[in-house]
This record gives C-alpha cells, structure tokens and sequence, in this order.
C-alpha cells in the first residue's frame, strides 16, 4: 500500500485523456512552424522572380510588351563600288554617280555604238576614297614602288574617279570605237597609256579632243 494515499482517492485519465493533454502544449509550436513555412515560401517565390528578371536575355523586350529592335550588322571593310556595268543603269553608283554631263554624254555614245554593233560597258567609273586607296596599294604592290604606280592610279584626293569625272570602258573594241568617235560626244582619252580613260571635254565636238598625257605623272592636276 502507497503511503499517504488512500484507495478511494486513486483517479486515473484515460489514455485519450493523457494524448490530449499531451498536445496542448504543442499547439503553438505547430502554429510558429507553419508561419515560418510560410514566409520562407514567399521568400522563395520572391527570389525566383529576381532571379528571372535579372537572367532575362539583352533581346528579350521592352517595357511593356515591345520587341526589342533588331540589332544592326556593321562592317569595317571599305565600300566596292565598280563595273562592269550598264551605262544605262541607274542602280549601280559607279554609274548613278558620275557627273551628269559626262554620263550623258556617254550614254549618247553608248547609243551610237550599239547601232554599229559595239556593246559599250562601265568597267569603272564613280569610286569611293576607299576604293581609290585600295587600287593604288594594289598598284604599288604590282610595280614595285609609288613613282611607278602613279603611272596607272592617282591618290584618292586627286583622283577624276573619285569626282565622278570618269570612266574606264571595258572591251578593248568599245575603247577603240569611243578613241576614234568620242570627241563628238565630248569623250575623250585622257592618257595615252590608259585607252580606256576617258573624260567629259565639252569643247570636243567643236575644237577635238585635247592631246592625251603620256600617263597621269604628267597631268598638272595630279601634282
């Protein structure tokens, strides 16, 4: 017999009991719990979108649903503008931009040729610098050293070409009509090495063609 406790007095909880009381005291462990659940989603959910938005690709868009604009190719090589071409086409600018008057005139050439059964082309006519600059290089490359290159290209700063102001006919046939016929049209050879030159002289028809240089280390205007 336990001492001090008398029989009648023994009270015993049911084992429910017992769990239930077991449990109260946990309940807002469990309350604490699922609160920091739930803010460490929100976190979570937070970051993901930070994430997102920061890994988001350069091209992805603009504010507000635009497409980013397309990004644009660029090229450091200088512009190659040359024949052969049409005297007549507009579209290609070693024709296009050639002094009207030079280009007139050589397509009132190219007409009379093309009844005496010449097919006249623009091997080269309007050049940019860079294209001047790139034949020139070429040239001394080829002839060994400036002085001899300057017989055939002139720099881009003194170059006719560059100015519009001339025209390179391919076909040796085309070259040798315009040599004997050009002066009525105002065509003419310039440089007795290069058939193939020729320049506006809007006295030609009148007075003839000027005599031609020997090559361009004689022309004035190349000095």
């Amino acid at each position: 017999m336990l001492r001090g406790i008398q029989p009648g007095n023994i009270r015993f909880e049911s084992v429910e009991g017992m769990s239930t009381l077991a449990q109260r005291p946990r309940a807002p462990f469990a309350l604490a719990a699922a609160l920091c659940l739930a803010l460490l989603g929100i976190v979570v959910v937070a970051t993901g979108v930070i994430v997102q938005v920061a890994g988001a690709a350069p091209d992805a868009g603009m504010p507000g649903g635009d497409p980013a604009p397309p990004a644009v190719a660029t090229s450091a090589e200088p512009e190659i503008v040359d024949g052969p071409a049409s005297p007549f086409d507009d579209t290609n600018p070693t024709v296009a931009k050639l002094d009207p008057e030079l280009r007139e005139a050589l397509r009132e050439a190219a007409t009379a040729a093309r009844r005496d059964g010449i097919d006249m082309v623009v091997n080269s006519g309007w050049r940019t610098p860079e294209r001047q600059e790139q034949l020139l290089v070429e040239a001394i490359s080829t002839y060994g050293s400036r002085e001899e290159a300057a017989k055939w290209v002139a720099p881009a700063d003194k170059s006719s070409h560059v100015h519009g102001e001339a025209v390179d006919i391919g076909d040796l046939d085309a070259a040798i009509w315009l040599g004997d016929h050009g002066r009525e049209f105002g065509l003419c050879q310039t440089y007795a090495n290069e058939r193939w030159h020729f320049e506006y002289r809007a006295s030609a028809p009148q007075n003839g063609c000027p005599r031609a240089y020997p090559d361009p280390t004689y022309d004035p205007r190349l000095k």
